[in-house]
């Protein structure tokens, strides 16, 4: 048999396509070409894979030998073909049964002696092939992370030898078991350590509760950084799709584990972070923070001090929980479900409005310095609140404050709520959900038409603050939406106009 076909499948963006790794054996001069567009790790697998074969007892072909990977014109990436190609060459130069390989697909990178290694994107290739009707084979802790999906026939193999084996009839390769025991809500710091902080405290309760933005303002050391390290501790774990489409995108960097599977992710980037690094980018297009958050929390502490620009790059994810990435020659769509949490100074030195007089910054420094946040990334945070410096009588004794498990009760109640109501939390509601599932009544009307006049809302502004009143309802078990919830909701956006 001179021609052989394996299946794999490529990864553009969260998408995996199906590869055809076509390997065909003619007579001629030994020649080893790789074709299809594949980039330096890809091509690198002639090496690899030539050695591989050998040093598992197999014959390497000494003719002209092609491998195409199609199609021609999706870009080839990572060496998860490796496994694919090494079983075409064995299959088209008839050392393995090659009409059993159209049952199967394949995706592995191998190492010199012809053992498997992870790959990249294991999730999102398996969520893309079930239903297929094929058996996935992959290495071994790859195949781990795809069984979480559920619908797949995978396979786990160590090694090249295994899945000759298996293909052979002599050795089945064992079905991979996903491990997602794990206690989600594991390990999050209390709320209770939190001394004081009142305000604060109710602005996570609710922000918890419907899956709003939070802006907290404050000097150092009042507990911005500690609130903001509790919100995970507030939150239900992921369940179903949401929690495979938290786990493929974490995947695609290789940062996935399996017994984190259902926790939602806490992202916190340093403030030097660039765009890229952000928002995703790069050739091939990979996700950056606000996608490997996705579904979990974005954290970002000092906010002022990032770039503007990379600022201003998250206000279009905010809104449609998604982002866009377009380059030259390659595009990508990934998700961008996240929770904005940030904390920031009130001042360069921090201690703006302070009694004792520590503040020397200027009114011109102060302005600056919040001026490094536009109106309109503003106006896309649900919640801004102040969080002010702990008095001393706080700081004696025993922290007494209420607990994350107490304060979790709440908030799945009020998520029931919104899940039984609209099947989405209150901070992803469309304007046409909004208008049917967050009217006030007659008192809270006439409250938010004249908080309008006075604070100058936009029409962004006043829906958030719709949204808002909707949690805040939610968490005090009310069907209606009455003035006091709405009041509650206008005065976490007094500091937007501040």
């Amino acid at each position: 048999m001179a021609l052989a076909i394996a299946h794999s499948r490529g990864l553009d963006g969260l998408n995996a396509p199906p590869v055809l790794v076509e390997v065909h054996i003619a007579s001629g001069l030994p020649v080893f070409a790789l074709v299809g567009l594949p980039d330096t790790e890809v091509k690198e697998a002639r090496d690899r894979v030539r050695a591989a074969i050998v040093n598992s007892g197999f014959e390497f072909p000494g003719k002209r030998l092609t491998v195409n990977l199609a199609p021609a014109d999706l870009p080839k990436e990572s060496g998860r073909f490796d496994l694919p190609i090494a079983l075409g060459i064995l299959a088209a130069s008839g050392q393995i049964p090659g009409y059993t390989l159209d049952d199967y697909e394949f995706a592995g990178e191998l190492s010199l002696s012809g053992e498997l290694r992870p790959i990249r994107g294991a999730l999102a290739m398996a969520l893309q092939s079930a239903g297929n009707g094929k058996t996935f084979i992959l290495p071994e802790a790859s195949a781990r992370e795809a069984a979480l999906v559920g619908d797949n026939d995978i396979r786990a193999a160590r090694s090249l030898l295994d899945v000759c084996a298996h293909l052979a009839g002599q050795n089945a390769l064992p079905s991979a078991t996903a491990d997602d025991s794990a206690e989600a809500a594991a390990a999050f710091p209390d709320l209770a350590e939190v001394r004081g902080q009142a305000q604060a405290k109710r602005a996570l309760e609710i922000a918890a509760a419907g899956e709003h933005s939070l802006l907290m303002i404050g000097p150092p050391g009042a507990g911005k950084s500690m609130l903001a390290a509790r919100l995970p501790g507030l939150l239900p774990p992921l369940e179903g799709a949401a929690a495979k489409s938290s786990a493929a995108v974490l995947s695609l960097v290789g940062q996935f584990q399996p017994e984190a599977y259902g926790r939602r992710p806490y992202r916190q980037p340093h403030h030097t972070a660039s765009a890229v690094a952000l928002v995703g980018g790069g050739n091939p297009p990979r996700p950056g923070e606000i996608s490997l958050a996705h579904q979990g929390i974005l954290f970002l502490d000092e906010l002022p001090e990032f770039d503007r620009k990379v600022l201003e790059t998250l206000r279009e994810p905010l809104e449609t929980g998604r982002i866009h990435i377009a380059r030259a020659a390659r595009q990508a769509e990934f998700p961008a479900e996240f929770q904005l949490i940030a904390a920031m100074n009130p001042c360069p030195c921090g201690h703006h409005g302070a009694t004792n007089g520590k503040c020397r910054c200027t009114p011109d420094q102060v302005s600056r310095y919040r001026g490094k946040l536009s109106g309109p990334f503003l106006d896309r945070i649900d919640l801004l609140i102040e969080v002010p410096a702990l008095p001393a009588d706080d700081l004696v004794g025993k922290a007494d404050g209420e607990s994350s498990a107490s304060v979790r009760e709440r908030v799945d109640a009020a998520r029931a709520r919104q899940s039984s109501r609209q099947q989405k939390p209150n901070a992803r509601l469309s304007t046409a959900e909004v208008d049917t599932t967050c009217t006030p009544d007659a008192a809270g009307s006439q409250l938010l038409k004249k908080a309008s006049t006075q604070l100058d809302l936009s029409a962004r502004a006043w829906h958030r603050i719709l949204k808002v009143a909707r949690t805040i309802a939610d968490l005090a078990d009310s069907a209606e939406i009455r003035a006091p919830h709405v009041a509650e909701a206008i005065q976490y956006r007094r500091l937007a106009r501040g």
